[in-house]
């Protein structure tokens, strides 16, 4: 369960593409009643200007927000110095695009896959504003590992009043054995069943509808990136809730696809991912 005593911190490198970010955690930070920890990045003098700019809008819409804050300022890899921060307190961290160039882009992926490596604390990747907050979609593994995810996303949820709808993909089965069968026999009523799948999943569903919000639950079958993506573009969905593939304490992170961070890349809103804590 995730501690209420958290605060939410901001960053900018400069790059226009970070003012999405910036402008959704100041909601966040209003709508949840949070402290805000603002952080400038000095990466290039080029961007220096820019960067004045972004963090003196950003404590005028704290200010109108009324929302108390600290700023600070600090030279070296955005990544890098968001994770030293947030990484020695209770943070969310609000980050977007850093603007990399394509070829970096191509090599390694986004800034939220360093990001999601380097940070431990939940992080809320904001590539684009999606204001009002209507409708949150919570992708389940039916394990333990999302419950920290979950409880984010109900807090938010519970405080904007948005929907929930709590979705499972059931991957086709590879190998045959009881439990894979029955999974695959009862794919559609998984929620239902008798197995650890099962039983987690109605936990998430008790859990959500404490909020007193609204909430479904879909199940689809198939290849998970493509199932979420499609669910969440189907249904217009303003906020996606996932698990974190570092919240296993295993080698599966090294190799299997990072769906997090793909489903994040393939979507123009915001995603919200947590490790698990225990």
């Amino acid at each position: 369960m995730i501690a209420q005593d958290y605060s939410i911190l901001l960053c900018t490198n400069g790059d226009e593409r970070t003012r999405p970010a910036l402008q959704y955690g100041v909601w966040l930070a209003g709508l949840l009643d949070k402290k805000v920890l603002l952080i400038g990045i000095s990466e290039t003098t080029a961007k220096q200007e820019a960067l004045t700019g972004l963090i003196a809008e950003a404590t005028s819409n704290l200010d109108k927000a009324a929302v108390p804050y600290e700023v600070k300022i600090e030279a070296g890899n955005g990544a890098s110095v968001v994770a030293g921060y947030a990484n020695s307190g209770k943070y969310l961290s609000v980050v977007g695009r850093l603007g990399r160039p394509y070829w970096r882009r191509f090599i390694q992926g986004r800034s939220f896959r360093r990001f999601m490596e380097a940070v431990n604390t939940p992080i809320l990747y904001v590539p684009k504003m999606r204001l009002p907050l209507k409708r949150i979609l919570i992708c389940l593994g039916g394990l333990d590992y999302a419950r920290d995810m979950e409880d984010l996303c109900f807090q938010i949820a519970k405080a904007a009043q948005a929907e929930l709808c709590l979705l499972h993909v059931v991957e086709p089965v590879t190998l045959d054995y009881p439990l894979a069968r029955e999974v695959q026999d009862h794919w559609k009523d998984i929620i239902a069943t008798d197995t650890v799948v099962g039983r987690n999943l109605r936990r998430s569903m008790e859990a959500a509808e404490k909020t007193g919000c609204t909430v479904g639950f879909e199940v689809r079958q198939g290849n998970i990136l493509h199932e979420i993506v499609h669910e969440a573009r189907d249904g217009d969905f303003d906020l996606i809730g996932m698990g974190s593939a570092y919240s296993a304490h295993a080698l599966r992170h090294l190799y299997l696809p990072n769906i997090t961070a793909e489903v994040a890349e393939a979507l123009e809103c915001p995603v919200l991912t947590a490790r698990f804590g225990g």
